[in-house]
């Protein structure tokens, strides 16, 4: 339990957190302002609140953005639904939230005693169980009736719990459509068994399987087919997102790929039951002129079961339990994990005409380089190319050690090596295979191309990383280098 909380929580009323803004006050009695798309049994959570208007569980929790998900009550068969994609000890906690709203507060009392018991270290489990303690001695009449000596003395902690719960509660009534999937994901091959993607805006981590990976020979021409494994709350960086230089507390943003899982016993507490560190910074980022290193998805100390929305130096936190079920699944160097500041769902068969029409030009790109049509092949070269390595593309794309003993060649410097290479090997047809096409944009169009460079006739090659940038109308490869 947060320090000095104890008192308060025996005050707290649960609505008062939960949902801690808009009451207007209705013949004698307070309803909630619609904000929350409660039912009328949620909204009767406290005596002072049981006729809120029943036209509540029409309403949207949040105005409505661009990010593709659809808000729908918090109902008990929504919540059944979605239980399983949650961490054990959320989905715990949001049935209690229910139990509360149908008025069984003694069935909720011990479930939220059961739920501390198991997990003494989840601070907004506490507070719940506070809420109901509450409950047993007295009505709460208002919302936010605390004494203000007592919220003044634990403000800023109860303003994070509310910050924590109220995403929480989003992340339930803001769901991805059947079949959506985040826009990033042009194609995965069958090297990507899973993928990550991360809304920094709602503090979620979705895990997915990629059933393509089941059928590597499905067809070329179908949609991305990913199945949502998980749904898990996140914490990201203490300032935010978007970072750009070392020390800045800020999480990155943008398409990186897991490089390593790291031993837990090798770790301090803070890190919790393991850690697996991505590529920041990436080509685009370091082409950015950003800098630092040590971005993690990690776990938390044993102190805490989840930390605040915004609280680490840069990295992404999840409860240890959320952390081992990713642990378990992901693979290292071909897990992609996409980090934005809203995703953004779309329906995977709307993909499909983007992907053709960059495929197209990785098409011309290869026969170029396998009929050595050199003038053609370095019109696809950016003329902000850079290289690192010792050798052609030999390099090690994600560890600042590398890029400080390989510092970066730009393409003048590059491309007579590359010239003198290709020469030697001759005229070659090549085929792609396990294409992964990762698209991201900002304030530029970017794209993420991994696949299988093969000669023609043999079952093995190179797997090779280029990064493509927009310029204009056309793309044009400013990083490659072998994985």
């Amino acid at each position: 339990m947060l320090p000095g909380l104890g008192a308060l929580l025996l005050a707290a009323g649960l609505l008062w957190w939960l949902y801690p803004q808009g009451v207007s006050r209705l013949s004698g009695e307070f309803h909630l302002v619609a904000q929350s798309p409660l039912t009328s049994a949620q909204a009767s959570a406290v005596p002072a609140l049981q006729h809120a208007p029943q036209d509540l569980a029409a309403q949207p929790l949040w105005p409505a953005s661009t990010s593709g998900l659809q808000a729908r009550p918090l109902t008990q068969a929504a919540l059944q639904q979605v239980a399983p994609l949650l961490g054990q000890a959320e989905a715990r906690l949001i049935e209690i939230y229910q139990l509360i709203g149908q008025g069984q507060h003694r069935q909720a009392l011990a479930q939220a005693q059961a739920l501390t018991r198991d997990h003494p270290n989840f601070q907004l489990a506490q507070l719940v169980l506070g809420d109901l303690l509450s409950m047993q001695s007295r009505p709460v009449r208002l919302l936010g009736d605390v004494p203000d000596a007592k919220a003044q003395a634990a403000s800023e902690q109860l303003a994070v719990l509310r910050d924590e719960s109220r995403r929480r509660i989003q992340a339930l009534t803001e769901r991805p459509p059947a079949g959506s999937i985040p826009a990033q994901f042009l194609q995965l091959s069958a090297q990507n068994r899973h993928a990550i993607a991360i809304d920094a805006s709602r503090s979620r981590l979705y895990l997915f399987e990629n059933l393509r990976a089941s059928q590597p020979n499905s067809g070329a021409a179908r949609a991305p087919s990913l199945r949502l494994l998980a749904d898990f709350y996140i914490s990201v960086g203490l300032s935010g997102i978007k970072k750009t230089v070392e020390g800045d507390q800020r999480t990155p943003l943008g398409i990186y790929h897991i490089t390593n899982n790291l031993n837990p016993n090798d770790l301090p507490d803070l890190f919790g039951v393991g850690a697996l560190p991505i590529n920041f910074p990436n080509p685009l980022d370091l082409k950015r002129g950003k800098t630092g290193s040590g971005i993690w998805l990690h776990g938390t100390p044993s102190d805490q079961f989840a930390r605040a929305p915004q609280a680490s130096d840069g990295c992404v936190v999840l409860s240890n339990p959320d952390l081992e079920r990713v642990l378990a699944t992901v693979r290292i160097h071909t897990t992609p994990v996409v980090i934005a500041a809203e995703l953004h769902w779309v329906p995977a068969q709307t993909l499909l005409g983007k992907r053709a029409q960059f495929e197209a030009t990785l098409q011309a790109w290869q026969q170029a380089r396998s009929t050595l049509d050199l003038e053609q092949l370095k019109a696809f070269y950016s003329s902000r190319f850079s290289h690192h390595g010792r050798d052609l593309g030999r390099t090690i794309l994600s560890t600042p050690e590398s890029r400080q003993r390989n510092p970066a060649r730009p393409l003048q410097q590059w491309w007579p090596a590359l010239v003198a290479e290709l020469q030697a090997e001759g005229p070659q047809q090549w085929d792609i295979k396990d294409l992964s096409l990762l698209h991201w944009r900002d304030r530029q169009d970017s794209m993420v191309v991994t696949f299988g460079q093969v000669p023609a006739g043999q079952t093995s090659g190179v797997t090779l990383r280029q990064y493509w940038l927009r310029e204009g109308d056309e793309w044009k490869i400013f990083y490659e280098g072998v994985i």
